[in-house]
């Protein structure tokens, strides 16, 4: 496709039924990125100057669900709907594509994936279409050629740039589906038991900072394992700790002030009471 006419006028009607949502948005969008009388921010932002708010704006759609905040929820959906309308202007002024590309390309690969909604094939449990889905990724990357047959693996297609603990969860799944896994919980706890006395023997034997993040890297290699034997999302249930640690330890240092102290200035011991004190007061699954 050819790259639009800049100069043509870009109308953003504040109120305008004849316009659906989505017109409007491009239409601001397009607006921000005209160099004559646009946004100087937006103009001169890239694909690669864009990307960390992309995902930023993933985890803050995350952030708003996990503290069931729906009117949070709306807005964040919406910032996170303007990053994928900011790419698509930027590839549509370069004459990649456009957003109709992008939405036209996704709802086909939808149809492709679910031919048990939308053909003749027939899936009965969430379980299967798992598998199913995995197996339709799988095929389409050899069709594109991604990686030369010689070199396949079940783990192609597991993104580096995921966060740690969730790239760890989908490569363990996909190293499962061809039986590489154990069938139980139990021995994941036991290599979780192996793997923290490696640590503690680098650690001991004042083993080189680059062993020891390995034999760490190790252990939350395995703790991820474990979550997912468990059905438990390792990422998701970080973040609740990482919350829970936060709200905890600013309930703490209201207490030491309360008190009369100031947390920088206690003791450790102080602030552990003051820590427990405050730990009697979460409910049971805290």
């Amino acid at each position: 496709m050819n790259a639009p006419d800049r100069k043509v006028p870009l109308p953003v009607p504040k109120d305008d039924v004849s316009q659906t949502p989505t017109d409007r948005l491009r239409a601001v969008m397009a607006k921000l990125r005209d160099p004559d009388g646009g946004c100087p921010w937006d103009v001169e932002q890239t694909f690669a100057t864009i990307a960390p708010y992309t995902i930023e704006e993933a985890y803050e759609v995350a952030d708003a669900i996990q503290r069931g905040d729906m009117a949070g929820l709306r807005d964040e959906l919406g910032d996170l709907l303007l990053q994928v309308f900011f790419h698509a202007r930027m590839a549509e002024e370069a004459g990649h594509f456009d957003y109709d590309d992008v939405a036209r390309a996704i709802a086909d690969k939808m149809i492709r994936r679910h031919p048990h909604v939308f053909g003749d094939t027939e899936i009965n449990s969430a379980e299967a279409q798992t598998v199913h889905w995995e197996d339709l990724k799988a095929k389409e990357r050899a069709e594109k050629g991604e990686t030369p047959a010689e070199d396949a693996s079940a783990l192609d297609g597991v993104a580096i740039p995921l966060p740690a603990l969730t790239r760890a969860e989908k490569l363990q799944k996909r190293a499962a589906r061809i039986g590489f896994d154990w069938p139980e919980a139990e021995p994941v706890i036991a290599k979780i038991e192996e793997e923290l006395a490696e640590l503690r023997a680098e650690m001991s034997s004042g083993g080189s900072p680059a062993r020891v993040e390995e034999e760490m890297g190790d252990l939350l290699f395995a703790v991820a394992n474990l979550a997912r034997h468990l059905r438990v999302d390792p990422e998701t249930a970080l973040r609740r700790g990482n919350h829970k640690f936060e709200d905890r330890f600013r309930r703490m240092e209201k207490r030491l002030r309360a008190g009369g102290q100031d947390p920088a200035e206690a003791s450790l011991d102080e602030m552990e009471a003051a820590w427990q004190a405050e730990k009697a007061h979460d409910t049971p699954a805290g």
